[in-house]
């Protein structure tokens, strides 16, 4: 009997890893802490494995766009996915908002920035990072920020690009730069700026910046593309996207 019990589970066993599948998922930057966070969640709710990569979603759409082999873009717009289905590198109708991004103004030091960023027409610094705006949504929307204040053209020559939200956190808290805007789910912890100092910026001071994820053409016949998909809309998905101090919509 209990040898009969064994086979059936191992047979159970077989049948679920025939089920089971790897997708290969482009994410925003500024979204890795939350999916490093999904992903185990994830693969043990599902069986399936996620193999992922982390950047700037203006990069990945060129790299998508020459036939990169991602089968899932998380985006941090939601003009880049629209555009990849327009140009049919997308599966239509896919693509939806799983969070809406919050801009701050972010030091390392714990007295530098005021919580009005009044410090953006004070000066008294030498560096301010930000994204590069041409591939960063984070930094189309620091730039925003900065000419909602008057102040961007007077900041210019201290800026600081990073390639990617990512670099440009690094930026900051290596006092590469003294203080930069960055993604508030880099610097948030239990629902406030963890270290440091900073302020968050009003939504009405930038465009919202709606973070859309879309099934590639690559990925739409992947079980697991389609199961992420799902899986982000779910309630421990939108838990642990609210920790880290998004908006849903």
């Amino acid at each position: 009997m209990k040898t009969r019990l064994s086979l059936i589970a191992l047979i159970f066993s077989c049948l679920g890893s025939a089920h089971a599948d790897t997708v290969a998922v482009a994410v925003a930057a500024n979204f890795s802490g939350p999916m490093q966070v999904i992903a185990p969640v994830f693969e043990r709710d599902t069986g399936h494995k996620l193999n992922l990569a982390f950047g700037a979603t203006g990069k990945f759409y060129a790299q998508i766009s020459n036939g990169a082999p991602f089968e899932l873009l998380i985006a941090a717009d939601d003009e880049t996915p629209a555009r990849l289905v327009k140009e049919g590198q997308g599966v239509a109708g896919s693509a939806y908002t799983y969070a809406i991004g919050k801009l701050v103004l972010w030091s390392a030091d714990p007295k530098l920035v005021d919580n009005k960023g009044d410090i953006l027409k004070k000066g008294g610094f030498k560096h301010i990072a930000l994204a590069n705006p041409k591939t960063a949504p984070y930094g189309a929307a620091a730039l925003q920020t900065l000419s909602k204040l008057g102040v961007g053209e007077t900041l210019k020559p201290l800026f600081v690009q990073g390639e990617n939200i990512a670099q440009t956190q690094q930026f900051v808290a290596t006092g590469a730069a003294e203080l930069g805007f960055v993604a508030y789910s880099q610097v948030i912890k239990n629902g406030q700026i963890g270290s440091g100092s900073g302020w968050l910026v009003p939504g009405s001071f930038h465009n919202p910046i709606r973070q859309d994820v879309v099934l590639l053409a690559k990925g739409k016949d992947k079980p697991a593309a389609t199961a992420l998909m799902n899986y982000l809309k779910g309630d421990k998905a939108k838990a642990i996207i609210q920790s880290f101090g998004y908006d849903l919509p």
